[in-house]
């Protein structure tokens, strides 16, 4: 089969093929952090020079795996849950955490969604919408009666503050007793992204991440209409003895919460 051309993504859109790789190297290893046979799939599958994107390493394995617990505790209650993937990019988690009775919405982009349809298999418990999370007539195509749980992996860093507040809030609004998944960066991150430039290699700057938020400021979501509750996944400690042993330090030393990413769940009331 004649490989899919990708090199017309950009922007946002192109962290995409970041991520897609990460994962799937991470999968092709004999001791890779996350099974994903479907990532190695797509990744083989697209005409992309990945390698202008630098250095590989199990981090993006390791947030895809921790948001599969997050979805996974989810659906342990409420199995027949819609899952609502928000930006989802070239993710592959419905093969990874697919119980045969959820429902899946992807809504990204339509050169995103394009090229999963031409990538992925379908399914009659798959949909897509192509528009942006932030049109939220999005919400009038999700079934809610069994639950919904919403992921937003590798998205709200990208945006400004008061969109993301704004999402969240419509969100607890619109779906009671469903969940909320997003990861985040600190603010030195942020910063340093905005003035120098994130660069995974001489040829390649990640976008500019306006947007910071860690654990210590979980108050402000907290403050929201129809916010339950709001807590923090630890990710795992991945591979080899040094991320064993140093993981647990980041979460646990004093005022870490100020200066680590942040994988949150918003709990709806």
């Amino acid at each position: 089969m004649a490989a899919i051309d990708a090199r017309h993504l950009d922007g946002v859109s192109e962290t995409a093929l970041i991520t897609l790789r990460q994962r799937a190297e991470e999968a092709a290893r004999p001791d890779g952090v996350i099974d994903d046979p479907m990532a190695v799939v797509v990744y083989e599958s697209l005409d992309y020079d990945y390698h202008h994107f630098g250095r590989t390493h199990q981090g993006i394995a390791l947030r895809a795996l921790t948001f599969d617990n997050v979805t996974n505790e989810y659906l342990a209650d409420r199995p027949r849950a819609t899952v609502v993937a928000l930006a989802e990019g070239l993710q592959t988690s419905f093969w990874r955490i697919d119980n045969g009775e959820l429902k899946w919405v992807t809504v990204d982009l339509e050169p995103i969604v394009r090229l999963r349809q031409q990538l992925l298999p379908p399914s009659d418990r798959l949909r897509y919408i192509a528009q942006s999370a932030l049109d939220y007539s999005w919400m009038d195509q999700v079934d809610a009666s069994e639950g919904v749980v919403i992921t937003a992996e590798g998205l709200f860093m990208y945006l400004e503050r008061d969109v993301v507040f704004d999402l969240v809030a419509a969100c607890a609004k619109r779906f009671p007793g469903g969940w909320l998944a997003f990861d985040t960066i600190p603010w030195l991150m942020s910063v340093y992204s905005q003035r120098r430039g994130w660069k995974l290699s001489k040829h390649y700057t990640v976008p500019p991440m306006p947007f910071s938020f860690t654990a210590h400021q979980y108050d402000e979501l907290r403050a929201l209409d129809g916010v339950r509750a709001v807590r923090e996944v630890r990710m795992p400690p991945g591979r080899g003895n040094f991320l064993k042993l140093t993981t647990p330090l980041f979460y646990d030393l004093p005022f870490s919460d100020r200066i680590r990413p942040a994988m949150t769940v918003v709990e709806f009331g």
